[in-house]
């Protein structure tokens, strides 16, 4: 396992006192609380109770969008939806056909093709859509930054209405349009998915009209599938969001979504964030990577269950075609960054590789490495790159650090993209790695394992491990919860799939339970029966009809190694933001899905 520096931040005991006591809890779901940040019971009882909810009037001006949308609708003119070729974008994208749709509108879409036209609107794109008819253009999840595309929409006769939740351009310039972004909207919650924003405009624009709102609840489970596979903050309004997505997701009627799970595995009535996570998501998002993503969309749209099972299988086989390229651009990968030896950042290039899947390799290699890493796609004499960083690095400052040697960048602190020159790669790889190491100290670069409780053997339990459930949905800023036993001994390991995985026993102050470690071979992080400090998730297992909890292994170290103990911050503050969904193996499963970032 990859060297971890455990930290323990404090828990008041007047605060753990409290939260047992109003609320009623156990000590261990009371220490998750309190090391999360709701320490107060009003706070604990509001993130249990995951209920928030703001009307579409929170953002500001969506009556200007809604107002442009009708009239169009109502007078018959062509309406596109342009969307983008993810997940998010392609479930904002049918969020709002299902609903103009209903509204009687003519209306079709348009999904950009990742290498044809890249990211976004591209003005050849409006040109495109201005010349079969276009006379609305509302975009879904893209085109905040657009001003130059939508002024040129403009000028060739069509109406805009920008629905997103990117950030905007450095320069705070906003396209000459009505906007629906939660952000620049001074929308309450301002973390939602695209799909979200056209959710709230949907209900909007079936509030004006007379439409029916309860049907548009039917496509919540398209809100649950964006919300994870964009991997937006799990709190506020997004948490409520996702609860009732997930609800309305194991009663879908959508013949896609259904087709979906049955090619992927995944039974409807246990469906939640992983499966979405490693599972649903990849597929759909498979054939955008490699091909065009309008077969996704297709798939959501379809009331054919015939279609709908054909369209599962081709995005099936596109993912099992992913998975292969990933494979072997990642061992390529690894070889590079072996030969270069120890740097502060990595930028790995590669004739081959494809440029909708060096994201996905980017985000292993980091897991691996502890660095922030680059992947270029070169062809011709360019290349296009996607990186992923760590928690302590900020990618995008790196690479405006380094924006000499760069055509063009964009992106966030956890993950960027950028075009560049082929002769200029060796010079930016430099420059980088010396930027990191500047800037990153070696703690930093030490991956942190925050705890959320400290138990002993006694205290664990199917009890325990179905109280937990109630911090569920899990994932960005609402990681899975992170357990430590202090005093652990690991006895009696044995090997399961074939040596990939390994099961065990654990022991803890006389109480013994069965553990469980993925994906990091057959031998102990710790020589049997010596004491051991680890951290664990407690799940819930069902496998042949047997119910019991499970200590799923996530890192360990001799008992002697130190524990930094942190002062109590904010949530938002000491959450990792990259803890994405972690699989449920059971050995003889396949491999688990990837959890597609970008």
């Amino acid at each position: 396992m990859q060297s971890i520096r455990f930290e323990v931040p404090s828990c008041p005991q007047s605060q753990l006192d409290g939260l047992r006591s109003e609320l009623g809890v156990s000590d261990a779901l009371a220490q998750v609380l309190v090391r999360r940040g709701y320490g107060e019971p009003p706070a604990a009882r509001a993130f249990l109770a995951a209920d928030e909810e703001h009307p579409p009037q929170g953002f500001r001006g969506i009556s200007d969008a809604v107002e442009v949308i009708l009239e169009h609708a109502r007078s018959g003119r062509r309406i596109t939806v342009h969307g983008d070729y993810d997940v998010d974008g392609i479930c904002s994208t049918a969020v709002l056909l299902r609903t103009l749709s209903e509204l009687g509108a003519d209306v079709d879409s348009y999904i950009p093709d990742r290498a044809g036209d890249g990211y976004g609107l591209s003005l050849a794109t409006v040109q495109r859509l201005a010349a079969r008819g276009t006379k609305l253009l509302i975009t879904a999840d893209c085109a905040i930054t657009a001003v130059e595309e939508v002024r040129a929409a403009r000028e060739l006769d069509m109406a805009v209405v920008v629905t997103d939740h990117h950030a905007v351009r450095a320069d705070g310039r906003l396209p000459d349009a009505p906007i629906v972004h939660p952000v620049v909207c001074g929308y309450p919650f301002q973390e939602l998915c695209a799909t979200a924003v056209a959710y709230k405009l949907a209900q909007a624009l079936l509030g004006a009209s007379g439409g029916d709102e309860r049907r548009l609840r039917r496509d919540l489970d398209l809100v649950a599938l964006a919300t994870v596979a964009d991997v937006v903050p799990l709190r506020g309004e997004n948490r409520a969001l996702l609860r009732r997505g997930l609800r309305a997701l194991a009663g879908t009627a959508k013949p896609g979504l259904r087709a979906l799970m049955a090619v992927a595995g995944v039974d409807p009535s246990r469906i939640g964030e992983r499966e979405i996570g490693f599972a649903l998501a990849p597929r759909l998002n498979a054939a955008g990577r490699l091909y065009r993503a309008d077969a996704g969309l297709e798939l959501l749209l379809t009331e054919d269950p015939a279609r709908a099972a054909e369209i599962a299988r081709e995005l099936d086989a596109a993912n099992g075609e992913r998975r292969q390229i990933e494979r072997r651009i990642r061992f390529e990968a690894e070889a590079q960054m072996a030969e270069l030896g120890q740097r502060g950042a990595y930028v790995l290039a590669g004739e081959t590789w494809h440029p909708g899947v060096i994201g996905i390799v980017a985000s292993r290699l980091v897991e691996i490495s502890g660095r922030p890493v680059v992947m270029v796609a070169l062809d011709g004499d360019g290349g296009r790159g996607s990186g992923r960083s760590i928690e302590a690095f900020d990618l995008l400052g790196g690479l405006r650090a380094c924006e000499e040697h760069l055509v063009r960048f964009g992106g966030h602190r956890a993950a960027a993209g950028l075009e560049i020159e082929r002769d200029r790669v060796p010079e930016f790889a430099a420059a980088l790695a010396r930027h990191a190491e500047v800037v990153l100290t070696p703690e930093q670069a030490t991956p942190v394992e925050r705890v959320d409780a400290v138990l002993d053997g006694t205290q664990l339990g199917l009890e325990l491990a179905e109280e937990l459930q109630a911090l569920a949905p899990f994932g960005r800023e609402n990681p899975a919860v992170c357990l430590m036993l202090a005093e652990a001994h690991f006895l009696d390991p044995r090997p399961m799939g074939e040596g990939r995985h390994l099961r065990f026993t654990v022991e803890s102050r006389g109480a013994r339970a069965r553990g469980v470690s993925f994906g990091q071979g057959s031998r102990l992080p710790v020589a049997e029966g010596q004491p051991a400090r680890a951290t664990f998730a407690l799940e819930v297992n069902e496998w042949n009809g047997v119910v019991e909890p499970r200590l799923r292994l996530r890192h360990a170290v001799a008992a002697a190694e130190p524990v930094a103990v942190a002062p109590i911050e904010p949530v938002a503050a000491r959450i990792s933001p990259d803890r994405a969904p972690e699989p449920s193996e059971r050995p003889g499963r396949a491999e688990p899905e990837e959890l597609v970032l970008f």
